[in-house]
């Protein structure tokens, strides 16, 4: 675990128990407590019980109305009446909108133009007025806090405050209740609300019954801000590279969440795209649980064998929320990662019966054909040749290798083409 600040008695390191319970009854009149499932097939891998804590069934779909319930309820009747404004792609903008609905307070979300369609429609849907501005994040939360700045809104920042931290941290309550001697709890990290109030959360009551917990913080290689920052000791700022874990893409921690994250997470670990497809795979295919790119990190990092198993352990699924369209394409992934699709292109002789004989080929070894292209418009053909591009189903790493060394035995040269 990273060393806390020298300055820790002057720097905020989180809430106490008791504004945590006291939070909890607040949240309580909105939020239900979710379910936390057992997986089999992820202890059978561990080699320890593994829980999943499906906050990915929250209403909203996602842990954010903790937080934003928990704020917005503590605001002045004055501040109320002015109303609130948040900018979110996705799941802040929601738990603000439902909060706000809640607690009869107008609500201005600014989103991104090119929002997921869903995401767009069900903040409606909690009464909030959606405004689509910018291209991308700082543009719409630019465009946000100048709204605030003209009219006078409370701006309800995702992760950077006090309420909101203090609202994530009744999950961790909720997780020490159902799993009373969890030992490794496994949290997404974005900017580090949701870690920084589990974190806290556990590690008080654990202290409180004298044993300890470890917290492993979860993020995507492609917005890894936490490791380079608490090597450095200090908040670093970092490039974002394109990930499907949009909801935990953020580019700096943030100014309260990191001295917490520095005090009591015990490890960051990252994890790739192709380890997150293959997580959304596996909760959809065992666990039966559709689950966001961001939500699956803790899952993926499993997978990935960058967790070491210390006791019964609980990945949180932190949301739920993914774009039908984005779905299909990381299905895809997921099955390609884990061996389970397989789309090769191989050059041919033009001349009839070509299809017929790889058709046959793939059959000798059980491989079920998807979809096939077959066209003579292909860089690097010859004059006499055509290209067929052919996708199959595969049962694995050693059946994927089968199909192509059964191929290559027959004379074929088949190219290995990546799923998009």
């Amino acid at each position: 675990m990273s060393s806390a600040p020298e300055s820790a008695a002057t720097v905020y390191l989180g809430p106490t128990l008791a504004e945590i319970e006291q939070a909890r009854e607040v949240v309580a009149r909105v939020i239900q407590p979710t379910p936390m499932e057992h997986s089999r097939a992820l202890e059978e891998l561990l080699g320890v019980p593994v829980w999943l804590k499906a906050e990915n069934l929250q209403r909203t779909g996602s842990y954010k109305i903790r937080g934003a319930y928990n704020r917005l309820s503590r605001l002045s009747d004055e501040e109320k009446a002015r109303g609130v404004v948040a900018a979110s792609a996705g799941n802040h903008a929601q738990g603000v909108a439902m909060a706000a609905q809640r607690l009869g307070i107008s609500a201005t979300i600014f989103m991104p133009v090119g929002v997921a369609l869903p995401k767009l429609q069900a903040t409606r849907a909690y009464g909030a007025q959606a405004v689509l501005e910018g291209t991308t994040f700082n543009e719409t939360l630019a465009a946000a806090q100048a709204f605030t700045a003209r009219t006078g809104a409370v701006f309800i920042p995702p992760y950077d405050h006090e309420d909101v931290i203090t609202g994530q941290a009744t999950l961790g309550l909720e997780i020490l209740e159902q799993v009373p001697d969890v030992e490794t709890i496994l949290v997404p990290i974005g900017g580090g609300g949701l870690i920084s109030g589990v974190a806290r959360a556990a590690k008080l009551t654990a202290e409180s019954q004298g044993r300890s917990i470890r917290i492993v913080g979860v993020q995507a290689e492609n917005a890894a801000s936490y490791p380079a920052s608490l090597a450095a000791g200090e908040k670093v700022s970092i490039a974002i590279e394109p990930t499907i874990a949009d909801g935990i893409a953020v580019g700096r921690p943030g100014n309260l969440n990191f001295p917490i994250v520095q005090a009591y997470v015990d490890e960051v670990v990252t994890v790739g795209e192709d380890d997150l497809a293959r997580a959304i795979l596996v909760l959809l295919e065992r666990a039966k649980l559709v689950v966001e790119p961001a939500g699956a990190a803790g899952v993926a990092a499993i997978l990935a064998g960058k967790v070491a198993a210390t006791g019964p352990t609980v990945a949180v699924l932190s949301g739920g929320n993914i774009d039908p369209l984005l779905m299909q394409r990381v299905i895809a992934h997921g099955l390609e990662a884990s061996a389970r699709y397989l789309t090769v292109r191989i050059m041919l002789p033009d001349r009839p019966g070509q299809l017929a004989t790889i058709s046959q080929l793939l059959a000798e070894v059980s491989a079920n054909v998807i979809e096939v292209l077959h066209t003579r418009h292909h860089n690097g053909l010859q004059i006499s040749q055509v290209a067929l591009e052919i996708s199959v189903e595969t049962r694995g790493p050693e059946h994927r290798a089968q199909v192509l060394q059964h191929l290559r035995e027959a004379g074929y040269e088949p190219l290995v083409e990546q799923a998009e």
